[in-house]
């Protein structure tokens, strides 16, 4: 994200939400708070993880596991299985990085990484499900043009924590027959007790419709982020 914010990079790909783990917080809270970019396009991905180590390790030699957050949790069954320490990393291509000849560590990751890092995959699919998707989105300083099949991506925050607040803001999409597709709370960072609100919905900010929606909502909410339309997934 600092890359295209900074103009280094034109686009910048990052993980918003996977099927095990839920959303991505860091990713999120980027959005939210750091840097002012659009969605320019999203793209699912299914996942499929790997224990990666040092040539010639077998896997009963391994006692620390490194990988980012999400990874760790989206194989937290064969951590436990196999007792091994988890650590974080920053991603799981640095967590590869990072263990190159320490013959007592392993990674999670891909296949790209492994032959990247000269590394070995000692076992695959280690996954807790199977049906394991991450939902990356594609982020630019502008979003994409209307194509007739949009989703469009928010964020705002309620005036006041009353009975009915948030009732009230989500009556303005039902009011206009328009489709949420998620909605989430993540913390303010202003105190307990306060948050802001993620919501997906179908439609173009540029169609007539939603910017009626989006008028509306700038009248009701205390604070409001367009973070961009772009192409359903397919």
């Amino acid at each position: 994200m600092e890359s295209v914010d900074s103009g280094e990079c034109q686009f910048g790909v990052v993980p918003i939400e996977n099927s095990i783990e839920g959303p991505v917080g860091a990713t999120l809270d980027s959005l939210a708070h750091n840097f002012d970019l659009k969605i320019y396009k999203e793209i699912i991905i299914p996942i499929n993880h790997n224990l990666l180590v040092n040539p010639g390790v077998k896997l009963e030699e391994i006692t620390d596991v490194f990988s980012h957050s999400q990874a760790l949790g989206q194989c937290r069954k064969f951590i436990n299985d196999y007792g091994l320490q988890p650590h974080y990393a920053i991603s799981t291509a640095r967590a590869a990085k990072n263990i190159i000849g320490e013959n007592n560590f392993a990674a999670i990751g891909n296949a790209k990484a492994a032959e990247l890092y000269d590394l070995e995959i000692a076992d695959t699919g280690i996954q807790d499900v199977d049906n394991n998707e991450t939902r990356f989105v594609v982020v630019s300083k502008k979003d994409h043009e209307v194509t007739g099949n949009d989703k469009t991506s928010i964020i705002f925050s309620i005036f006041e924590d009353h009975p009915g607040e948030l009732y009230k803001i989500l009556g303005i999409f039902n009011k206009d027959n328009v489709n949420l597709t998620k909605i989430e709370s993540r913390p303010s960072k202003r105190g307990l007790g306060k948050y802001l609100f993620f919501v997906d919905f179908y439609g173009h900010r540029n169609d007539n419709t939603i910017k009626k929606i989006l008028k509306e909502l700038e009248l009701n909410t205390s604070f409001l982020k367009v973070l961009g339309s772009y192409p359903e997934f397919k």
